[in-house]
């Protein structure tokens, strides 16, 4: 079975406390690892306001996971995660491993980075 490099991006209730996100972030790391996935990266975002309100909440704690494994890693974290009362959002991304991470937002350096310096800008004349 090949190895993937996959990007989970979830949001917590903004009500819960410290350690229960820290519970919840273990968790989530431990199905992984259990199912063969290395962590790569695991970062607290921290509180945040939502685009729009989802279960009656305006903020969220995002927590994003950057992680190498199988792929059937993902489905038991992701069921962990819907049935889970402190999960209110959840996407799974498939990562190329040709990609770096930039250090500063997490993303893959060819996504962070945008167009060229050379290249001019879209629209201009």
């Amino acid at each position: 079975m090949t190895s993937m490099m996959y990007e989970t991006m979830y949001i917590l209730r903004p009500d819960i406390q410290e350690e229960v996100v820290d519970g919840e972030i273990a968790r989530y790391q431990e199905i992984l690892q259990e199912n063969g996935a290395t962590i790569l990266e695991t970062q607290h975002r921290g509180k945040r306001r939502l685009a729009y309100e989802i279960q009656n909440h305006r903020e969220g704690i995002y927590i994003q996971m950057n992680y190498q494994g199988p792929g059937n890693v993902v489905a038991p974290m992701e069921r962990a995660m819907r049935l889970s009362e402190n999960v209110i959002r959840y996407l799974t991304l498939k990562v190329p491993l040709t990609e770096d991470f930039s250090e500063s937002d997490g993303l893959p350096a060819a996504e962070a980075v945008g167009a060229s310096p050379s290249a001019p800008p879209p629209g201009a004349a």
